[in-house]
């Protein structure tokens, strides 16, 4: 059988409850005492029709059985909480189908009631769903309005290109578009995606982050997408990935420019789709998944080298939120050595330090600072460790910030062959960095192999003993 809501959505129109289940009188039986009960109950016997309800959206409340021919009750769960997360969703199962029913609420749903069950049963059910669904939206709403009243937390906006960062995000945090967020090592990549997802409507769902550089490829597939039993040697039991874990929610990829190609495929058909297989399964699974990726690294340099996909580039770079390195945000210095001053002694409370001088505060803010935001934090949390007065002057400050921030480069005074020229700026950048090899690598586009070498060269000219 097939049924239509009439009832609007309007303040005072009854609540719409969709009633679910492949044997038709159960759903009638339900659906005439809800009606009995002062709901707008629609009983239906197909998931399919089921589905076109719920993109529809007039539904209040999903009332389905777990088990039924496809779409069964999860698909209809994760269906439901595609097109609206905080809709209710509330489980009939068998008594043998307990393990289904409980894993149907880590995916989501309110609750479930096994069979048989009275009708009042299921109307406290839906009421205290509903109450809870309420108290979800207002808390929601209120977060993201305290959270444009503060702006971002921590974030520093005193320059104009953090001001156009923190513009940006307040536009694009509501939607579902994926973001790109690139910069530098330590520039805050991560506090941005916080931000998009604390300010969007996503805001109580989960914040998931995986480092795409921390895992071998295939442990990094199986913590992505999951796997299922037997899909490798020690595969014991089913587990679910982290896309499934940030369903309804935001999931952070970090440094997606080291992404093994195979799962560049992956990652671009779940875009594309909006379904995960997990290894060693043979069917898919639904996710409503907001994806904000961030790197260092030029990903367009990637595409034309071969190590990244065009295509998912193309899929990423809907919206890209470029963060300028600390040098090039001067204006945001003192604010944030506030912030992380402030931050530091509330961590440290028994420490000397309650101030910076001008002086010192000068030099900070005329400083290079290579490591970005996480290197001043990473300071000042080593200045309150360390201060020995109330007031940190410049004599407390380290000798690698003693040296002025640019110097020129000296060639001599005869022509130099280019190499020579290149050895130079590679010797220059390394020192200039505090002998950082992993950093002076990442900024100089090479790898580690490679500065080693050309540290190590001989200069062009030079007589060995």
């Amino acid at each position: 059988m097939k049924g239509d809501f009439h009832a609007g959505a309007e303040p005072g129109a009854p609540i719409r409850v969709l009633v679910v289940d492949d044997q038709l009188a159960m759903a009638e039986t339900l659906s005439d005492g809800l009606s009995d009960r002062g709901y707008a109950a629609v009983p239906v016997d197909s998931g399919r029709e089921a589905t076109r309800l719920l993109v529809k959206g007039d539904v209040d409340v999903l009332v389905t059985d777990l088990r039924m021919p496809e779409p069964d009750g999860i698909a209809l769960l994760e269906a439901s909480k595609h097109v609206d997360p905080q809709r209710p969703v509330i489980m009939m199962t068998a008594y043998g189908a307990v393990d289904s029913a409980l894993e149907s609420i880590r995916r989501g749903a309110y609750n479930y009631l096994t069979k048989p069950f009275k009708v009042d049963e299921l109307v406290l059910f839906i009421e205290r769903a509903l109450e809870d669904a309420r108290l979800r939206r207002e808390m929601a709403s209120l977060r993201r309005a305290l959270l444009g009243q503060l702006s971002m937390p921590s974030f520093v906006a005193a320059s104009e290109a953090m001001r156009e960062v923190a513009d940006l995000v307040r536009r694009v945090a509501d939607t579902d578009v994926p973001v790109l967020i690139v910069g530098e090592t330590g520039t805050g990549k991560e506090l941005i995606a916080r931000a998009l997802h604390l300010q969007s409507r996503r805001a109580n769902a989960p914040f998931v982050t995986v480092n795409c550089t921390t895992l071998p490829e295939p442990l990094l597939e199986s913590e992505l997408f999951g796997h299922a039993i037997g899909a490798f040697a020690g595969a014991m039991a089913h587990r679910s990935g982290l896309f499934e874990e940030a369903s309804v929610g935001t999931l952070f990829l970090d440094e997606i420019g080291e992404l093994p190609p195979p799962l560049q495929a992956k990652l671009l058909d779940v875009l594309e789709r909006g379904v995960v297989r997990a290894a060693g399964a043979n069917a898919e699974r639904s996710v409503d998944t907001r994806i904000v990726a961030a790197t260092h690294r030029n990903l367009r340099h990637g595409v034309a080298t071969g190590r990244f996909r065009e295509d998912l580039l193309c899929r990423l770079d809907v919206v890209t939120i470029q963060l300028p390195p600390l040098r090039h945000r001067r204006e945001d210095i003192p604010g944030l050595v506030e912030h992380f001053l402030h931050e530091s002694l509330a961590r440290h409370p028994d420490s000397r330090v309650e101030r910076i001088s001008p002086e010192a505060m000068s030099r900070l803010v005329h400083h290079a600072w290579p490591g970005n935001v996480r290197e001043l934090q990473h300071f000042m949390e080593r200045a309150v460790l360390l201060g020995r007065n109330a007031e940190m002057e410049i004599t407390d400050l380290p000798p690698s910030m003693e040296a002025p921030e640019d110097g020129p480069i000296d060639f001599g005074s005869v022509v130099l062959p280019l190499r020579e020229i290149q050895r130079k700026y590679v010797v220059w950048a390394y020192e200039r960095l505090g002998s950082r090899k992993l950093l002076t690598a990442d900024l100089l586009g090479i790898d580690n192999k490679t500065l080693t070498k050309w540290l190590s060269r001989e200069p062009e000219g030079s007589v060995g003993t």
